[in-house]
């Protein structure tokens, strides 16, 4: 079947764009393989409405239901190569085959890269966390530990010295750490531990106590940051459509449109050159969705001109 919109990613940026189409009654088809930032936080805490945090998985629950509502129709496959064929855009996947499209939206993200540390996973979001803009006020006065590899590490736990001055900093990959850096760290009574970290502890799940270090020793901490740097950021297929990357591999947008360099391709979300935030992920894929609307009137024949 050929679409008005194929939207690859459906977290919450293609999630938000969905939405939005839907509402345009465009024919739209999202495919997720259902494996991102959002499958595996347990909470945000900084969105408007949810004092209390939401989950991930919860939001993209709420938000798949809410697009398919709108009759967005929706598939849960892995992209394989989108590729132009002019005027239309061929996206291939594992399981479902090709499909065609008139616009593309790339919103696949950012995979943050994690230590293979049990119990981590189950507490990100609660008492583990990855995003300073996001949730460092949740470390506010609290016992807090960096799990981290060399000055990445070394530089979130700078950072986070602005909500508390209770910190730890566990060099688990046990990199070297700039002069610079180290002073920094030794100015602000920072700990630093080079030791791998064989688990991390947890009485409750969701609620880190700590870690074990290989070497027996305990380190107690409420909360923790995990900074090792190295997120896959996930532009390979825009790439590969001849999309314009920045150094960092991060999608470079019109700030106004979302559009890339290749006319109808956009791109919104994490993948994007931006802060990563949940927030802004939602504006973004609601603003390209609106300009993919805009695209698709401006180029429609005249028997498409009305919206029907």
């Amino acid at each position: 079947m050929h679409y008005e919109c194929i939207i690859i990613g459906g977290g919450i940026a293609g999630l938000q764009a969905a939405i939005q189409l839907g509402r345009y009654k465009h024919r739209v088809l999202l495919i997720d393989a259902q494996h991102g930032r959002s499958t595996i936080c347990q909470a945000y805490h900084n969105v408007l409405g949810w004092p209390d945090g939401v989950s991930g998985p919860k939001l993209r629950e709420l938000g798949l239901k809410h697009a398919v509502s709108l009759g967005i129709q929706y598939l849960n496959d892995l992209v394989t190569e989108v590729s132009s064929s002019d005027p239309a855009f061929q996206v291939a996947t594992k399981e479902h085959g090709i499909h065609t499209a008139d616009t593309i939206l790339f919103a696949t993200g950012v995979m943050d890269r994690l230590p293979a540390i049990p119990h981590v996973v189950p507490c990100l979001g609660r008492t583990i966390y990855v995003c300073p803009d996001c949730d460092g006020y949740e470390v506010s006065n609290r016992r807090t530990m960096v799990l981290g590899a060399g000055n990445v590490g070394a530089q979130m736990a700078v950072t986070l010295s602005y909500w508390t001055d209770d910190l730890i900093y566990i060099n688990h990959e046990m990199e070297a750490v700039h002069e610079e850096l180290q002073e920094q760290l030794n100015a602000l009574a920072i700990e630093m531990i080079a030791m791998p970290i064989k688990e991390l502890l947890v009485e409750t799940e969701g609620e880190c106590e700590g870690v074990r270090l290989e070497c027996g020793r305990i380190v107690h901490a409420e909360r923790g940051f995990v900074a090792f740097g190295g997120n896959e950021v996930r532009t390979a297929l825009a790439e590969s459509l001849g999309v314009k990357l920045m150094e960092n591999r991060h999608i470079a947008v019109d700030p106004r449109t979302k559009m890339t360099n290749i006319a109808r391709v956009f791109a919104a979300g994490d993948v994007n050159v931006h802060s990563e935030q949940l927030t802004i992920a939602m504006g973004e894929g609601a603003q390209a969705a609106i300009w993919i609307h805009k695209t698709l009137m401006s180029e429609a024949d005249p028997s498409r001109t009305k919206q029907k």
